[in-house]
Order: structure tokens, then sequence, then C-alpha cells
């Protein structure tokens, strides 16, 4: 993890309630009638997997080992650092410049340069992405889905909306400090890649700092979870979207009190990775700086916040866990970012929990430390699941695919 440069992008703001453009009044209207089915739904309909893979490879019927993947995430303007990935699932609109299966990814950093004024947290301006069973990108030229302007610092807050909507945090700085940090806010991209609207962090919004995300998508509903690195607090967004319009009805802010400091080599510890049990109505949080994952109940319903919520697991094998995914199975993935509990003897790993926070067991990305970031798992078409992970230290990205024994529920 690195440092910064100067500049903002100049983007249209916007506030709750607003839509962009205007939706039917037909639409509108009828969203009360879904906001009050949506808990039961919640309740009554197990969380599916959003996310969606194309094969990665045509493998030989008796290939043994796996089919991995890496790829650089460092662009032509040599943005570094990736943080956030996601992938496009099933349903997307076709005919748009990413399609089902795509793999994106955010950078938080800008180019590394010899005159050591670049590779600076809270400036990284691109959005990239991978066909996993296509052209394997070498440095520098990664293709890029998403090019905002400078100054950006692309988070770990980064999903996919099937109605054709990519929505990715921004927590910038002007030199890479937590001196000149900013509060940033939820950049709303189309289908083809340009900015459609910005959700600023206000009282409002309840946004401040947005870190990550995760999206419980419904199609012309979703809900939208977000934490906050800036005061260790996670809020809920209510969200009507159309083919080509996108409405935040609500914001909630529905838990607060998790330990948010900055720190020498991430910038900043605050709560981070979520994932969101749609049939029982709960968020786990993976909570950097306080090194153990919570949960909040009746996290889709709750009007008022909760103090961090249920402690999970503060099990020795966390290590400042950022990024959380949910395994096929049901198990919770964590990604170890090392700025809490270091062991120089398990750098960079991905762990897996139960829900009910027993450890299972954990692998490793990268021999250095601070590498593991941003994850997700995905089915290929096939019903075959595979992780994806982020390696800020190579700046790449690797898939992994899962075993079949271990690639369904």
């Amino acid at each position: 993890m690195s440092r910064a440069k100067t500049g903002r992008a100049n983007l249209n703001t916007a506030s709750v309630g607003m839509v962009y453009p205007t939706l039917p009044a037909s639409s509108a209207g009828s969203y009360a009638r879904h906001r009050a089915r949506i808990v039961p739904l919640l309740r009554g309909t197990a969380l599916v997997a959003a996310l969606a893979f194309v094969p990665l490879h045509m493998a030989a019927a008796d290939a043994f080992l796996p089919q991995i993947v890496i790829s650089s995430t460092v662009p032509a303007n040599g943005d570094e650092n990736p943080y956030g990935v996601a992938v496009v699932p099933s349903g997307f609109p076709s005919g748009a410049a990413i399609k089902p299966g795509d793999i994106l990814v955010s950078n938080f950093n800008n180019a590394n340069n010899p005159q050591n004024t670049g590779n600076l947290q809270g400036t990284g301006s691109t959005i990239i992405k991978l066909t996993a069973n296509g052209k394997i990108a070498p440095n520098g030229s990664a293709s890029v889905f998403f090019q905002g302007g400078a100054g950006l610092g692309l988070t770990t807050a980064l999903g996919v909306l099937r109605k054709g909507f990519v929505i990715v945090g921004n927590v910038p700085t002007s030199d890479g400090t937590v001196g000149t940090i900013k509060p940033g806010s939820l950049l709303v991209i189309d289908r083809n890649g340009k900015l459609f609207a910005q959700i600023p962090a206000t009282p409002a919004t309840t946004l401040n700092g947005p870190w990550d995300l995760t999206i419980f998508d419904e199609g012309s509903i979703a809900l939208l979870f977000v934490s906050n690195v800036l005061d260790g607090t996670v809020s809920r967004l209510d969200l009507i979207i159309g083919n080509n319009s996108f409405q935040v009805t609500s914001a909630t802010r529905i838990a607060s009190g998790y330990t948010h400091v900055p720190n020498a080599s991430a910038l900043v510890l605050g709560p981070t990775g979520l994932v969101f049990d749609a049939e029982n109505d709960a968020l786990f949080v993976a909570s950097t700086g306080d090194n153990a994952i919570y949960k909040i109940d009746n996290a889709g319903a709750r009007t008022q916040p909760v103090t961090r919520g249920a402690l999970v697991t503060q099990d020795p094998h966390l290590r400042g866990p950022l990024a959380l995914a949910r395994a096929p199975n049901g198990d919770l993935l964590a990604a170890n970012g090392d700025a809490v509990n270091a062991d120089p003897t398990h750098p960079s790993e991905i762990v897996e929990f139960t829900p009910s926070g027993q450890f299972v067991t954990e692998f490793n990305v990268d021999a250095a430390q601070g590498g593991a970031f941003g994850i997700a798992v995905g089915r290929t078409p096939a019903g075959a699941a595979s992780l994806v992970a982020v390696d800020d230290v190579t700046n790449t990205v690797q898939v992994y695919p899962l075993s079949p024994e271990n690639a369904n529920p």
C-alpha cells in the first residue's frame, strides 16, 4: 500500500431521494408495495449467489491441476494497489461493455514513477475488467472499464447491479496521507463505463468514507449495505433501479462503534468487508481495527443503529480482516490484511470460518504481508464455483476454481 497525487474528479452530486433520470410515476408509486414485502422475502428466500463466471478454460477431461488464472490489474495509466473485486452477474443487460462473468477490479493508488511522486493512496481512478477465459493482461495493459478523474481513490466498495449499473466507493487524498483524506462518495457507473450519478458522503446519505459494500439485488429494488471507514459505521441504502434510472429512496445507519483509526501502512483502518445472509436477514461485518467479525441482526429492516452487533469471532487466525465473502457452502471467507495481529509466517491469507465463527482453514495469497484484500466467489453457468482474489503486493487478480465437492452448497 502506498501514497497520493493532487486533484479530484469533477462529478455531479446527488442527494437521497433524487432520481437519475426521473422514474415513471407507476414505478415510484409501487415502491411502497415492494418495500413492504422485502423483509418477509429476505427471511423466506435463501441468498442466491449473485456472481456468475464464464468457464476459465476448456481443460482436458482428465486434468488434475486447477486452471488458475493470474492477470495484472495495472492499466496503461499505471494505477496500482487493487482493492475491490466484483463479478458481473447473470442477467446483466446484453450489448454492454461488460458481460456476465467478467471480473472488475478497482484501483486505490495512482501510478508509481521514478520521481517518487506517485503510487499515492487515495488517488487511483480506474476499474479494470478481465474475462477469465480470454486474454490475460501483462503489466500496464489491463483493459479499462471505467476511467475517472484524477485523485479518486477507488475502494473495496465495488458491486454490480443486474439492471446494468456498477457501484464503486471512493475515499480520496491529495498526497496519500490521512491528513488530506476526504469523506468521498459512491459513484454510479452505467453498463458502458460512463459516470451516471454520484451519491455524496453527507449526513443525509449516512456515508462517510465508503470502504466496502454488498448488495441484495432483487432487480428493480435492492438493498445496498456500505461500511464507512472514517466514522466506524455501516449504512443501508434502499434503491429503486430502472433500465436507465437509479434512485436512493432512504438511507439508514444500522450499526456504529467499530474502531476507526489512522494507520501508517494502510492509511486508515475501520469496518470493511460485508456479507448479507438474506435468509436470516443478517449482515456480517469484518472490522479490521477490532480484528473481529460481527453480525447485525434485522439488517434489512433495522431503523436504529446497533453498537457493532453480536461478536461472531475474534479467532487468532484473524489478522486484520478486510474483504469478506460467502462461500457456496455458507461459510465466511475473510482476507487478512496483516495490519492487526500480523504473523510473518502466515502473511496475506484468506481464512474460512463457519457462520458461527468456527475456524475451518486458510490459504496463502502472497508470500509477503499485506497482499490479500478484495475477494469474491462466483459460479460458472455449469454450476462450478470460483474464488477471485486480488493481490495488492503484485498488483494482480487471481481466479481459483473450486473443487467439485466444495463448489455446491
